[in-house]
């Protein structure tokens, strides 16, 4: 019996996704766990695998195509032992018949119509009296606007009459002149060169719109980035950030980092920046749970673990991979696992339980000399901590001035949940234990 292959929802949140590319093709045999396609998601490209056994009969969903809702049939599989060519539907069949056109009338089935009389002539309707005319030295009525717009179009106002109250020139007045001016050049003249734009206080006031003069193309797009526009408008429009800012000496965590990758090399692991700042996160929220919550309309949720989410940048936009339970894992199985998070995300071959979810967030742009930035909510989630990067800068250290190795961490706070105060504290637990890092290993 044939078998419907129909659309997946490869996340709780997929409503409709884009058939990327077929890896199939009519007439192949699939076995189950074999990929057939890839699909994007809201979230991601994942792949789409085969449950059953058989021949592929028919595709009826090209590849690159958009919004196939979840549920949809977008091939037939042929079972074991059967006709492929059966199994498919046929053409014929499937498309329904078009519509007889109706059967013209003949010549004679119908009386002819009398013709119709000739049109009466009907006297022309009197024009509006036109305005009288202005007599030599009375000065121009014209608006503030209209002035302005015939002078950087070299417009005569003596030669124009308004249409305003009491013969008042008006800016339609300007515009249907300046039209009457540009019809009016022979065909064999010269274009003559656009007029300067006219400018109001002191401001150039543009043209028309700047697609029509700026060369550019329009680039499509991807069900990634629709979601990544759609989450992060709602989340500047629904939840009222508060930003908080702490420097941070690196100074005795670069020195650890060194002293434990030193030791670790045996093991092929080799420690980063980032995974003490993820660590020293999930400490800070147990150690501070009131921002280790989410805001959920007429009531909150209170997270008794830490985990992560960390922004990796890949070609179709942004995803988070997740660091779970990070408050009790060492940083060394932190940097094993972000490694491979990260390698599956840019390949898109992320879960769905390894991006969502998540208690907060953390964002570094510090690798591209960033040196301090306010990162967007991620919501339900209640902050996000966005890291700069460590440079080196004068910094009062027992009571004198040294140069140390600092950076700057900015916290984003949903205002309805957590208060400022437990913010600050928030970020107080995070530089003392970056700055003490130590204290992350016990």
């Amino acid at each position: 019996m044939p078998i419907e292959l129909k659309m997946p929802a490869l996340s709780p949140t997929m409503e409709e996704g884009t058939l990327a590319k077929w890896l199939v093709k009519e007439g192949d045999d699939v076995k189950s766990g074999d990929i057939l396609a890839e699909i994007e998601t809201d979230k991601a490209t994942m792949e789409f695998e085969a449950v059953d056994e058989g021949k592929i009969a028919k595709i009826l969903v090209p590849e690159g195509t958009d919004g196939v809702k979840v549920g949809a049939p977008i091939a037939i599989m042929a079972g074991e032992g059967e006709d492929a060519s059966a199994a498919a539907p046929k053409a014929d069949t499937a498309a329904p018949a078009p519509p007889k056109a109706a059967p013209e009338p003949k010549a004679d089935a119908t009386p002819k119509a009398p013709p119709a009389p000739a049109p009466v002539e009907t006297p022309p309707a009197p024009s509006a009296p036109a305005p009288p005319p202005r007599a030599e030295g009375d000065r121009v009525k014209a608006s503030p606007l209209a002035r302005r717009l015939a002078q950087a179009q070299n417009i005569d106002l003596s030669g124009i009459q308004g249409s305003g109250p009491g013969g008042r020139i008006v800016r339609a007045d300007i515009d249907a002149a300046a039209g009457k001016a540009s019809t009016a050049a022979p065909a064999g003249a010269p274009a003559a060169a656009p007029a300067a734009a006219p400018a109001f206080g002191g401001h150039l006031v543009m043209p028309g719109p700047m697609e029509q003069a700026i060369p550019h193309e329009e680039v499509k797009l991807s069900n990634i980035r629709k979601t990544i526009a759609r989450r992060l408008t709602e989340a500047k429009q629904q939840v009222p950030h508060i930003y908080l800012t702490v420097d941070i000496q690196l100074d005795a965590l670069l020195k650890l980092r060194s002293e434990l990758n030193a030791g670790l090399e045996s093991r092929g692991v080799k420690l980063s920046v980032n995974d003490f700042l993820i660590k020293a996160l999930a400490q800070s929220l147990i150690e501070v749970p009131e921002c280790n919550v989410a805001f959920a309309g007429d009531h909150m949720l209170k997270y008794s673990r830490a985990d992560i989410s960390v922004a990796v940048s890949i070609p179709a936009g942004l995803i988070t991979p997740i660091i779970a339970n990070a408050d009790t894992k060492s940083v060394s199985a932190i940097s094993t696992e972000m490694k491979e998070l990260a390698g599956l995300a840019k390949e898109g071959k992320l879960q769905p339980r390894q991006y969502q979810g998540g208690t907060a967030s953390l964002s570094n742009m510090g690798m591209f000399g960033i040196k301090q930035f306010e990162a967007v909510i991620n919501p339900p989630q209640g902050m996000i901590m966005a890291i700069g990067a460590g440079e080196k800068r004068p910094y009062v250290i027992n009571d004198s001035l040294q140069i140390a190795t600092v950076m700057s961490a900015t916290g984003s706070f949903d205002h309805r949940a957590i208060d400022g105060a437990d913010g600050a504290k928030l970020m107080q637990a995070f530089k003392r234990l970056v700055e003490n890092p130590l204290g992350m290993l016990a």
